[in-house]
């Protein structure tokens, strides 16, 4: 691809922002929380953009939806979008996800979480970084090309993901179980859903992820007759503190990952009774682990039930435990793989800066891919605000992030 190309895209790119910025507000004005966490799905989003991207040009646009009756219409859509390139056997595919995590405690939101506000150079509003970025800076690569006649070398591919929040059954998952002739191992594969301010990083590895559930059966009485019954809460609050000790007994580091440790983190707390009088019988808390992959699930999951064995014991309790994601580290991606370089040197050439290969303790689908040996980079230029009050997306890098996805799809290097 020569440099009058280039500049000829980018120049495309560059005057379709306007357009790129209300086409954020319209999809962040859909709510596409998942059923999971109650909200509607993804249905009225995926219809908004399969509408979109045929006006915009991209005909073939494909939908592989997934039962379930948890949503209206009783299907989870997975929208895939193809551009034809010069060389019809090779792809460039953009996976980027539909789902969106609730707004959560709206008074530490300054806006309308599904109102966008443009201010400052950003774009406000829940999921503008996570995903919807990824999902826009796709779709206005795909259209430098349509709209300035220029052919891809390689074919465009663009999917847009169900069910990432909560799992990827829905979605991925399932395209890769039921689908996986749409994906080549020469392909190059690349997730925007994880990155730096500055470009910098290229995600080739995963930490382990288990989020594990805990219920504390006690007995329910009166507080002010506590000899009567069992405090589940207390039982539950002393459990929290001992797990705590799993980061001194796991406590390897590995710098390519940052934070560079694995981490054991208490979440989620559920009500146990609505009353101060009352000595709780129940109590039921979350906790989130990123574990290096240096170490076993199974090995960590013995650790936590002996832990809890010993909680039960002294606090006269019962504590069911329960997985509500269990997934062992993936292979990471070789950071000699083509989709690493080429973005190493698109990131240059755009951003000017050094991208280097990192590991991450979030969890992509990137996962999925390389569990069945595809080559993946997961990029973007993010703030990592993403499940935050406030979020946003940097504008700029909405285009530039645009522009760095057109010099793949030339595989320029």
């Amino acid at each position: 691809m020569n440099d009058e190309i280039v500049e000829t895209l980018f120049t495309k790119i560059n005057d379709l922002e306007e357009d790129s910025v209300d086409l954020m507000k319209r999809v962040i004005a859909i709510n596409s929380v998942g059923p999971a966490n109650e909200g509607p799905g993804e249905q009225e989003l995926a219809e908004f953009l399969k509408n979109y991207l045929i006006e915009k040009g991209i005909k073939k646009v494909s939908n592989y939806p997934v039962p379930d009756d948890r949503v209206a219409n009783g299907e989870r859509p997975n929208l895939v979008a193809m551009l034809p390139g010069k060389n019809p056997d090779k792809t460039l595919w953009i996976l980027s996800h539909t789902d969106i995590v609730p707004a959560g405690d709206l008074s530490k939101w300054d806006t309308d979480p599904f109102n966008a506000l443009v201010k400052n150079g950003r774009i406000y509003g829940r999921g503008s970084e996570d995903n919807h970025q990824g999902s826009v800076s796709s779709i206005l690569m795909a259209r430098a090309f349509i709209e300035t006649g220029i052919q891809p070398e390689i074919n465009i591919g663009l999917v847009f993901m169900a069910d990432e929040e909560t799992g990827s059954q829905y979605g991925l998952t399932y395209l890769m179980e039921h689908h996986s002739e749409l994906f080549l191992k020469d392909d190059l594969i690349i997730i925007p859903d994880a990155g730096e301010p500055d470009g910098n990083m290229i995600e080739v590895a995963e930490k382990s992820i288990l989020w594990v559930r805990f219920k504390t059966v006690g007995k329910q009485v009166h507080a002010s007759t506590p000899d009567l019954g069992v405090n589940a809460f207390r039982a539950a609050s002393n459990l929290v503190v001992r797990l705590e000790n799993l980061h001194n007994i796991y406590n390897l580091e590995n710098s390519v990952f940052s934070p560079p440790r694995s981490t054991f983190e208490p979440t989620k707390k559920e009500a146990n009774v609505p009353n101060v009088n009352t000595i709780p019988g129940e109590d039921v808390f979350y906790l989130d682990c990123r574990i290096l992959p240096d170490y076993k699930i199974d090995e960590v999951l013995s650790k936590i039930r002996e832990m809890t064995e010993e909680i039960e014991k002294s606090f006269h309790v019962k504590i069911k435990i329960s997985t509500e994601q269990c997934e062992q580290a993936a292979p990471a991606t070789d950071v000699s793989a083509p989709i690493v370089k080429l973005l190493t040197s698109a990131v240059k050439k755009v951003y000017h800066v050094e991208a280097r290969p990192r590991g991450i303790g979030g969890g992509t689908v990137a996962a999925i891919f390389r569990r069945k040996g595809y080559p993946v980079a997961v990029w973007a230029t993010l703030d990592d605000l993403a499940h935050q009050p406030n979020e946003y997306c940097i504008i700029s890098n909405l285009i530039n992030d645009a522009k760095v996805f057109t010099l793949c799809a030339q595989e320029q290097i």
